[in-house]
């Protein structure tokens, strides 16, 4: 980028300390707000990302140049509940069971579900104009490996995930464009579900393991045993409008 030195800020920013969350956004005009905890998750953090992400919202709120934020989330905080396979599709109106999550221990799912129910509550209270994105589990060229907590911590219930049509991936180039467009496109509403591909067949699962296997303590040995597909069950009619 040309001449990128005279036109980058670069701050060191606590999301629990609101004041340089505010000192940092003086100035602009839109936040890409990505919360995520690199050393993984527990009860405890989850009430801390619950206050980073009100704290990042009320900054916002109290920024007059603020247009626009674009809050990333996660599927995870739409698709856990008792019961799963009883519900055919599942969409942006959808949300993790609270109760569920932390009877499962699902720590991560029940951060994201907090932390962006959090800020949506804030955001209308302020009359903010701000979209959700809820990604699936981010891949690409060393994504996991430079963020293995957090992989790690979105796949707990990976086998439910998958035998109930909900385990989605989302490369991450294809992410990054979609928060861009979502800041871009003035017409943006709500939330939006963001996945490149559902994992339904044992294929696409090996796969899968293969590709996070550096993450895993043991390289465990997978064999295709057939082509049972199971139904898919995520829908994306908001982002096939949006991409």
């Amino acid at each position: 980028m040309e001449r990128v030195e005279e036109r980058l800020s670069v701050f060191s920013v606590d999301t629990l300390d609101y004041h340089s969350i505010l000192v940092a956004l003086k100035g602009c005009s839109a936040l890409f707000s990505c919360l995520d905890c690199p050393d993984g998750y527990d009860d405890l953090i989850v009430d801390l990302e619950v206050r980073g992400a009100i704290n990042v919202v009320e900054a916002c709120a109290q920024t007059d140049s603020m247009q626009k934020i674009v809050f990333t989330s996660s599927l995870t905080a739409a698709i856990w509940r008792e019961n799963i396979c009883s519900q055919t599709d599942v969409d942006e109106r959808c949300w993790s069971d609270q109760d569920f999550c932390r009877k499962m221990k699902l720590w991560y799912a029940l951060a994201k579900t907090l932390s962006e129910q959090a800020a949506w509550a804030l955001a209308m209270d302020r009359m903010l104009n701000m979209v959700s994105v809820n990604a699936g589990l981010v891949v690409g060229p060393a994504v996991a490996q430079q963020n293995p907590c957090s992989t790690m911590s979105y796949l707990k219930g990976a086998a439910e995930m998958f035998e109930n049509g909900v385990l989605a991936v989302v490369d991450v180039k294809f992410l990054a464009d979609v928060h861009i467009r979502a800041f871009e496109d003035s017409s943006t509403i709500g939330r939006y579900f963001c996945f490149n591909q559902i994992v339904h067949t044992e294929e696409e699962a090996v796969k899968l393991v293969e590709t996070l296997s550096p993450l895993l303590s043991s390289q465990p040995k997978y064999e295709c045993q057939g082509s049972e597909a199971y139904a898919e069950r995520l829908r994306t009619k908001k982002l096939n409008k949006l991409v």
